[in-house]
């Protein structure tokens, strides 16, 4: 197989024709690997320099991407996932499902090779169902790494039934009770309870602006995250071209006519994520419209026959409420043995 380096941003444009294909091709086709969130990311936070690294077939098919890039950090020149760690959930080298074990051991060797040029390999928030998990720790010991595999968080997810009856069933007893309770009292309320989904006929940029204000007011961690200028600029950036894809589901919920809760969804290979959401606190919290929404949306889901329901990293107790079951999230780190 054929290796090539890219160092310099042009990477993104010179491979734009040839990378969602290989994704598509993947056993780990998530929308963080995609050509537009790596370079939007790559673009706004910019946190070291490039190595992209692709392994091509002899006839010059491509079969693997590592969308890489290198710092300096307490150890020495470190080698991450572009989109490592906070506003990216999954993920992985991209690797053609077909040929996994030959491109992985590709890439092993050239890590190998170029030993000289790095300290350690830091690969953050792989899926425990990657062969980056099951099999690349294996491959790069077979060439002298020294691996380990550390748990980083939890994503849990809803298998959807096919019915919002059979979702009612995948809750316990108490959970199920309370949900419907909400669900009466929000339906029962003098006030007007109404939701919608962003589409074309809405002006996106106000919404989303509409969106990050009503972010800000759910938490004081969310709050001070969109404080820093780079996390406010990368969903400005990001969303608009998602939107233009197809692959963003920004909703809301309205008490009279009031945003008091929303979700940015991402909308990707027949799932739903659940990417970030914001709540108005106050007035209507007796109406809990944050757990109405996603009500809204999982039902949603359901009717329009998506097979996966995922609220992505983080192990808040209202996911387990919902329905969610647990995914493991890993880092995988390796270095040459002395």
């Amino acid at each position: 197989m054929k290796i090539d380096v890219f160092e310099h941003e042009d990477a993104f444009d010179v491979l734009s024709v040839e990378w969602n294909d290989l994704l598509e091709r993947s056993a780990m086709n998530t929308i963080f690997s995609t050509l537009e969130w790596q370079k939007i990311w790559w673009n706004v936070y910019t946190p070291g320099n490039l190595w992209i690294i692709t392994c091509r077939d002899d006839s010059g098919h491509l079969m693997g991407i590592a969308p890489w890039f290198t710092y300096e950090g307490d150890q020495g020149k470190i080698v991450s996932a572009i989109g490592c760690v906070d506003v990216t959930d999954y993920l992985d080298v991209i690797i053609d499902k077909d040929c996994i074990e030959a491109v992985m051991q590709c890439y092993a060797v050239f890590l190998k090779d170029h030993q000289s040029d790095f300290s350690a390999l830091n690969l953050c928030n792989i899926p425990e169902k990657s062969p980056t998990f099951s099999a690349f720790p294996e491959i790069l010991a077979q060439h002298g790494f020294k691996t380990q595999m550390e748990q980083l968080d939890v994503a849990p997810a809803i298998q959807l039934p096919d019915e919002w009856a059979g979702y009612l069933s995948l809750l316990d007893k108490k959970n199920r009770h309370e949900l419907r309770r909400k669900m009466r009292r929000a339906n029962g309320n003098m006030h007007e309870v109404d939701w919608y989904i962003v589409d074309d006929t809405h002006d996106l940029e106000e919404q989303l602006e509409l969106f990050i204000t009503l972010m800000a007011a759910s938490d004081s961690e969310k709050e001070e995250f969109l404080q820093d200028d780079m996390n406010t600029a990368f969903f400005r950036e990001l969303i608009p071209v998602l939107f233009e894809k197809g692959w963003v589901q920004l909703n809301f919920l309205t008490v009279d006519g009031e945003a008091a809760a929303a979700y940015l969804n991402l909308d990707y290979d027949n799932q739903i994520l659940v990417y970030n959401s914001g709540l108005l606190r106050g007035d209507h919290d007796h109406l809990s419209p944050g757990i109405i929404l996603l009500a809204h949306n999982i039902r949603y889901a359901i009717d329009h026959k998506y097979q996966v329901f995922d609220f992505l990293r983080g192990d808040e107790p209202y996911k387990y409420h919902m329905g969610g079951k647990n995914m493991a999230v890993y880092a995988l780190q390796a270095q040459v043995n002395d």
